[in-house]
């Protein structure tokens, strides 16, 4: 079923610092009057706490989703993400998408009229950063009479502009979603746009800025257009989209001319630019974006995100090579050292940077589910939902529990364990089914770390809080003793160094709780020593050559390996389908949960 559209919509103008007075940008230079360009989707509530902020990428406008006319065949630049029923439902959201300060589609920049010369600025116009285009948005917001922004959300630019507006004015950013965006430009980035804009003012036409009414220098921003067009793309999908093709037969011509299909690609997407941007603001946006660090200013990146207070929702693609998800988690874990509410999913992708004008299915499921549960914090967990409906129809049987044939039974005793309000780190949370119940049960602030994509999109749509990360790689970057407990729930047995992650887990957290299935259990005995193949279970489902465990131990391995690393067991209980263990631990325990510290 085909979902809705925003349909016709309206660009409109907004106009402050008129004489006498202006706009002080961060070059200390001052811009009087001000314009910007913007969009509008939807309907602001009574109470005005449905604003969303939507900020574009460098060749972006204000036209994000819908159409300018009914002649009008080419929707706004994130149409699938915005409309009735998408993931900014403009039926609960009031949407918002101003051309920045700087850009050519509306907003003041070097193309406008400068009102002291009556002419085009050109490069008279002033250098802007990101910080800049923030502070315009800011004096548009005061305009719509919006107090708070429900979210601030972008890609690649767009990025940067949410991580800045979540540190410059973290009281009026409930939560933010940063798509693609790393915490500083560094000298790859910077070294593509050098290459552009050194295309741009060498073409003749260019005429030192002052080119206007005429097109300018068209073939220098289209060959800068074409250069970063590739670094939007992977080397995957060029290669599946063009490989080595040639535009004409199968013959090299043995010239100077095309011939490849990707040559006629880039100049096409060269030629299509420069009919709808300004060589003037591409110069300026990509100096702007050069110029972007969040943490000038700041001793470092975590001190200048202490400041953040809203929610954060942090996406990166895989196959991005502009911007690496490594840049993508150093905001991750920088948030996560200061205590920030923040998740994060690296989705796989073959689309490179352009992923997130592209890869919508997994977007709009991450994206969605945040933000309900950061416009209604209280909204129960759908799961939570669905265990409460079922258990009405049907009341839960008390029956045995059995890592080898019933339900996880560890999991209710971790949840007893935990005390009220403690600070949690759940390893391997898969989708979230304890967090949710340390949450519900226990009002502890929790935090899980989940490698699978789909554990991570199902977790941050419930509303938890969940790092997409490596256990064995993830845990160096968190300080030490910021977590009152680290759990780690069946999951020892599938880490590749088992003895470095319980390290960590107690370098990091006051106490560690651990439980994992007994190897040594006599069922797994029986067949291997009667029926001489390893245990095939409803609970460990897996055939020897697929199974995700890599370690095969018993209790006893496990108490002899804390007696080395000198790690002190403060409590240990031993289960079956019966319930306690108290006699042959190691033959009749189907599972253990270890309460760990320090010695």
């Amino acid at each position: 079923m085909e979902i809705a559209n925003v349909g016709i919509v309206e660009t409109k103008y907004y106009t402050f610092a008129h004489s006498p007075e202006f706009l002080t940008l961060e070059s200390g230079a001052r811009l009087s009057p001000v314009t910007i360009a913007y969009e509008t989707y939807g309907v602001l509530s009574p109470k005005k706490d449905n604003a969303i902020l939507v900020c574009h990428a460098l060749s972006g406008d204000a036209h994000a989703a819908g159409y300018h006319s009914k002649e009008d065949n080419k929707p706004g630049w994130w149409d699938p993400m915005i409309g009735p029923g998408k993931a900014l439902d403009t039926n609960q959201y009031f949407v918002v998408c101003s051309n920045t300060l700087g850009g050519c589609s509306g907003s003041t920049g070097p193309m406008s009229i400068n009102p002291e010369t009556g002419q085009p600025y050109g490069t008279d116009f002033p250098f802007v950063t990101i910080g800049d285009m923030v502070n315009a948005q800011y004096e548009l917001m005061k305009h719509l009479d919006i107090p708070q922004w429900l979210c601030v959300i972008g890609g690649s630019m767009g990025g940067m502009q949410a991580l800045e507006w979540s540190v410059r004015y973290p009281d009026k950013t409930k939560s933010i979603v940063v798509i693609s965006a790393p915490p500083v430009s560094e000298a790859q980035q910077i070294a593509f746009h050098a290459v552009g804009r050194h295309a741009i003012l060498s073409d003749p036409k260019f005429a030192n800025s002052k080119y206007y009414p005429s097109p300018g220098p068209t073939n220098g921003l289209a060959v800068a257009r074409m250069l970063s067009h590739i670094t939007y793309l992977s080397d995957d999908s060029m290669k599946n989209k063009f490989g080595r093709k040639l535009q004409n037969g199968e013959q090299f011509r043995y010239d100077v001319n095309k011939e490849f299909s990707i040559e006629s690609y880039l100049d096409y997407q060269g030629e299509k630019f420069v009919n709808r941007f300004d060589a003037n603001s591409y110069l300026y946006i990509t100096k702007a974006i050069d110029y972007f660090d969040i943490s000038r200013g700041y001793k470092n990146l975590d001190d200048a995100l202490s400041r953040v207070q809203g929610k954060t929702l942090v996406i990166s693609f895989s196959s991005d090579w502009l911007y690496p998800p490594e840049k993508s988690r150093e905001i991750v874990f920088a948030l996560a050292r200061q205590k920030k509410n923040v998740s994060y999913c690296n989705i796989q992708s073959p689309y490179g940077h352009d992923s997130f004008l592209i890869d919508y299915k997994n977007m709009t499921e991450l994206i969605s589910g945040f933000l309900k549960h950061v416009y209604f914090p209280d909204r129960p967990c759908p799961k939570c939902l669905a265990n409460d409906r079922q258990e009405k129809i049907e009341p839960k049987k008390v029956i045995p529990n059995s890592i080898y044939s019933g339900s996880r039974i560890d999991l209710d005793l971790i949840v007893k364990l935990i005390e009220y309000n403690a600070r949690i780190l759940d390893l391997g949370c898969g989708a979230g089914t304890l967090l949710c119940r340390l949450d519900r049960e226990k009002k502890t602030d929790g935090l899980g770390i989940e490698i699978n994509q789909e554990n991570v999109i199902s977790a941050v749509s419930c509303g938890l809080p969940v790092i997409q990360a490596d256990i064995d790689e993830g845990l160096s970057e968190l300080p030490d003793n910021c977590f009152d407990y680290v759990i780690l729930s069946m999951t020892l047995q599938v880490i590749k160094r088992p003895d470095l992650v319980l390290k960590e887990i107690l370098r990091i957290g006051k106490r560690g709780i651990v439980s994992f299935p007994n190897f040594g259990h006599w069922k797994v005995r029986f067949n291997i020593l009667f029926k001489g193949v390893s245990p095939v279970t409803p609970n460990l489902p897996y055939s020897w050559y697929e199974s995700p465990n890599r370690h095969f131990f018993t209790l006893k391995d496990f108490q002899n390996l804390c007696k080395e690393m000198n790690i002190k067991i403060l409590k240990e209980i031993s289960l079956n389908s019966k319930g306690t263990v108290h006699y042959f631990k190691n033959l009749i325990a189907e599972e253990a949960v270890y309460i760990l510290e320090k010695e």
